[in-house]
C-alpha cells in the first residue's frame, strides 16, 4: 500500500528559505512525486517550492490549477467593465499590480490606509481610471478628503465614497478586490469594507477576492459562497497579477507545466 508522510512546518528550518539543495534532497527522499498545491507559497523560492522540483517529477495540484485558471483571464480578456478594488496598508505590494492592470481595468478604486498616499500625490496621477475617495471617516468624524486637519486619523472611507464605489461595482462584469477599505478591527471603521463585501455578493459579475484581512471579514459576514473565487494567494496573487515570474510556477514549467484539468 502507499504511504502519506505529514511533516512539521518546514519553514522552521533555515535551509527551507535558503532554497538549500541538500535540504531539498532530504525532502525528496520521502516521496516519488512532487505535487505543489500551495499557490500561496509560489512566490517564494524555497526548498519545498523550487529546489525540490529538480529532484522529483513535479506537478500542480487541483487548487493551484484553479487559482491559475481564475486569475489568468484578468491579465488577458476580462469581461468588461473590469473594476479593481485595492485597499489595506501595504502600498508597496499594490503598486506593481496597479501598473499592470491599469491597461486592462476600466476603473481602479483605492481605499484603506494606502489611499492617503494617493491623495497626497493626486496631482501627479495621469490616469482617470484611478478613482480616489471623496470623503473619509476619521477619529473626529466624517470629513471631505481635502478638509482633513492636524490630529485627524483617517480610518475608513466615508459614506459618500462608499456610495460611489458601490455604484461602480454594481455596473461591473468582472471585479478583483484585495485589501479592506478601513480599519476593520474596529467596528466603527468597518462600514466601508462591509458595504463593498455586500455589494459584491449581490453583483452580477465575476468576483475574485484575495488578501487575508479581506477574506477574514467575508467569513465573519458568512458570504464566502457568494463570490466566484476566493484566492488563497495573498502575496502570491498580487505578484501573479503584477506579471512577475513566480518561482513555484516557473519550477513546474521546466518539465511539467501547469496543466489545467478539462471540465467533463
Amino acid at each position: 500500500p502507499g504511504e502519506i508522510v505529514l511533516l512539521e512546518n518546514v519553514r522552521f528550518y533555515a535551509e527551507e528559505e535558503q532554497n538549500n539543495a541538500e535540504f531539498a534532497g532530504y525532502l525528496a527522499e520521502l516521496g516519488d512525486l512532487y505535487v505543489n498545491d500551495a499557490f500561496g507559497t509560489c512566490h517564494r523560492a524555497h526548498a519545498s517550492v523550487d529546489a525540490i522540483t529538480r529532484l522529483l517529477p513535479s506537478y500542480s495540484g487541483f487548487l493551484l490549477q484553479k487559482e491559475i485558471s481564475m486569475l489568468t483571464p484578468l491579465l488577458s480578456k476580462p469581461k468588461r467593465p473590469f473594476v479593481v478594488l485595492l485597499g489595506g496598508a501595504k502600498i508597496r505590494d499594490k503598486l506593481p499590480v496597479i501598473e499592470k492592470l491599469l491597461k486592462r481595468a476600466d476603473a481602479i478604486l483605492i481605499g484603506g490606509a494606502m489611499m492617503f498616499t494617493f491623495l497626497a500625490a493626486r496631482k501627479l496621477l495621469h490616469s482617470k481610471k484611478i478613482i480616489l475617495p471623496l470623503d473619509v471617516s476619521t477619529n473626529k468624524g466624517i470629513v471631505s478628503c481635502d478638509k482633513m486637519k492636524k490630529g485627524m486619523k483617517g480610518l475608513d472611507i466615508g459614506p459618500e465614497t462608499e456610495e460611489a464605489y458601490v455604484a461602480i461595482v454594481k455596473e461591473a462584469k468582472t471585479v478583483f478586490w484585495n485589501g479592506p477599505m478601513g480599519l476593520i478591527e474596529q467596528k466603527s471603521f468597518a462600514h466601508g469594507t462591509i458595504a463593498i463585501a455586500k455589494a459584491l455578493a449581490k453583483a452580477k459579475a465575476i468576483t475574485l477576492i484575495g488578501g487575508g484581512d479581506t477574506l477574514e471579514i467575508i467569513e465573519k459576514l458568512k458570504l464566502e459562497k457568494k463570490y466566484t473565487h476566493l484566492s488563497t494567494g495573498g502575496g502570491a496573487t498580487l505578484e501573479f497579477l503584477s506579471g512577475k515570474n513566480l518561482p513555484g510556477l516557473a519550477a513546474l514549467d521546466k518539465k511539467h507545466p501547469v496543466r489545467l484539468q478539462k471540465k467533463r
